[in-house]
């Protein structure tokens, strides 16, 4: 779990970087099924997986997208921040027992709406799996 770090608006700068890394287990990929009702056996089943061009159970991509909103809520900008937007695109796939970095970088800031824009990657080694941008909301610190 990643620990709390809560940044206002005031603190925010073009370049800052956080990052999570997990490693994707089956109980997290059947757990994500069963919160969402995404049971598709491509996520579940190893048998049908293996037919598959995959050859093998991958996670959900928005199990993947998910490690993003992690370091968004926790981390960068942290608590407070409230979504607006988020763009994705689906790379490769994510299966079970891969480690998952997921990045987030200020790209951008609007003081007067109080935006931040973020570009949102995710990699497994040096393979980009997921990348995106997001757009949100932070608090300033006499909202605080």
């Amino acid at each position: 779990m990643l620990p709390f770090q809560t940044l206002y608006f005031e603190d925010l700068s073009v370049g800052m970087t956080e990052t999570y890394s997990k490693t994707v287990s089956s109980s997290d990929v059947v757990g994500f099924a069963e919160i969402t009702g995404d049971r598709n056996p491509i996520h579940l089943s190893e048998h049908f997986a293996a037919r598959t061009p995959f050859k093998g159970r991958i996670a959900h991509g928005l199990y993947t997208a998910g490690l993003i909103s992690a370091v968004i809520g926790t981390r960068l900008p942290g608590p407070g921040a409230i979504y607006i937007s988020q763009t994705l695109r689906f790379l490769a796939p994510v299966k079970i027992g891969d480690t998952v970095e997921a990045i987030v970088e200020v790209t951008k800031l609007n003081a007067e709406r109080q935006r931040a824009e973020l570009r949102c990657d995710c990699r497994v080694g040096e393979t980009a799996v997921l990348e995106g941008e997001a757009v949100v909301k932070v608090p300033r610190r006499e909202e605080g």
